[in-house]
């Protein structure tokens, strides 16, 4: 009676919750990876795309939709089958 018990261990969260969570992880990375950049050789010189809309305003908001999507995974119920 155990060994069918152990055998049917399910996984935490459904197969849907994991693909919605791999893709608020991919809209994280890929707002970080529009984050980076920017900087300049010579510290003596500055540069303005520090400043540009891609860096302060775009990937902060895809960081954040990203955290987003990667919650609403966490906390998307699985549907019950009758």
């Amino acid at each position: 009676m155990k060994e069918q018990e152990q055998e049917k261990q399910e996984f935490l969260f459904d197969k849907v919750n994991y693909k919605i969570l791999l893709i608020g992880i991919v809209v994280i990375a890929l707002g970080f990876i529009l984050m980076s950049g920017g900087g300049s050789d010579d510290p003596k010189v500055f540069n303005e795309s520090v400043f540009d809309f891609r860096r302060i305003r775009l990937a902060p908001t895809m960081v954040l939709i990203g955290f987003g999507i990667t919650i609403y995974s966490i906390l998307k119920t699985p549907k019950k089958e009758k």
